[in-house]
């Protein structure tokens, strides 16, 4: 990688000219400029920031680290990340991703963002989950993205999920449906849990009955998604269906639903509705016919964190975000029938 040296050496000035030229401080010449500028463009220099830094220069950029616990590695939280590169760009900061790619990484990964000297740091994980922050950046500035902690002093942005859940619910009985089906993610995490809780509320607020209701939670790992195959040929049988909805975990579990249910020739939403959760990436939008889904506020999520630490909001606690309903063509409006 080329140096502030070589830059110099080839533009043939000095070293504190590059210096100016890259910081567009004054009293550079037009054409010293240019000279500094094509020697920087031929040997594709890239200023070292964390340099800028510790040397104290009075209009250093100011920069976002990323902690990314399994959310660099995954397309369901991109929109996250990107949210958070583009605020800091937006209000002139700059940022970087450290992954911690391995339980026990924690610390190392801590070590490396505090070596870069960050000005704020914002950690995230892939699926909402409660972490304990590495040691090294206790009394930081730091902030949780789509993950909670029992430290009250932190703030956390994450998913609505419970109320989510209990719209939707409302939306479905309001379009006339009344023996669900639900097949949530695995027991005992955070947003099965809340939207669990959530759909029940709102069940039970609408004065309805939890006989025609049946529930059932996927075991963890990917055979969790293709169980769903069997409960679907245990519980439907055409043509006289005992449930008109299906509410699923997310829009991978409705993804398998739709092929089993397909296969079996039960027609949605003719036969039966389905109802997902997520907007899975890059893919929410191609069933056929359009799922209707809860959109994850990820991209919410990553711009609020970083605003947070930018414009130094003092809002400690958990902050939770909307998930929207998207109304695609899996669910019908059944009052007509």
């Amino acid at each position: 990688m080329a140096s502030l040296k070589d830059v110099a050496q080839l533009a043939g000035v000095s070293m504190m000219t590059v210096s100016r030229v890259i910081n567009n401080a004054p009293r550079v010449t037009v054409a010293t400029r240019q000279r500094v500028e094509e020697a920087i463009k031929q040997l594709h220099y890239v200023p070292d920031l964390s340099a800028q830094k510790i040397r104290g220069q009075a209009n250093k950029p100011r920069t976002l680290a990323v902690l990314a616990e399994d959310t660099a590695t995954t397309p369901f939280s991109v929109d996250l990340l990107l949210a958070i590169e583009h605020t800091a760009q937006r209000l002139g900061w700059n940022s970087f991703i450290i992954n911690v790619s391995a339980v026990g990484d924690k610390q190392r990964a801590a070590r490396e963002v505090l070596a870069h000297r960050p000005d704020g740091i914002i950690y995230t994980t892939m699926g909402l989950r409660k972490i304990q922050l590495p040691e090294a950046l206790l009394g930081l500035p730091v902030v949780l993205a789509n993950c909670v902690s029992d430290d009250t002093h932190l703030a956390s942005y994450i998913p609505d999920d419970y109320h989510a859940q209990y719209q939707a619910t409302q939306y479905l009985l309001a379009r006339g449906y009344q023996r669900p089906l639900c097949y949530w993610l695995p027991e005992n995490e955070l947003a099965p849990t809340a939207r669990r809780l959530g759909f029940e509320q709102a069940w039970r607020d609408a004065g309805k009955s939890f006989d025609q209701v049946t529930q059932r939670h996927m075991p963890k790992g990917d055979e969790g998604y293709l169980q769903l195959a069997d409960v679907l040929a245990t519980h439907i049988t055409p043509p006289s269906l005992a449930y008109d909805v299906l509410i699923c975990g997310n829009d991978r579990a409705a993804f398998v639903a739709y092929q089993q249910l397909l296969a079996m020739g039960v027609k949605i939403p003719q036969d039966i509705a389905v109802i997902g959760f997520d907007n899975l990436v890059g893919v929410g939008h191609l069933f056929l016919p359009g799922l209707t889904t809860l959109q994850l506020p990820h991209y919410q999520i990553g711009e609020q964190a970083a605003r947070h630490l930018i414009e130094q909001w003092d809002k400690p606690g958990v902050h939770s975000l909307a998930c929207p309903l998207l109304e695609r063509h899996s669910i019908a409006d059944r009052n007509g029938q």
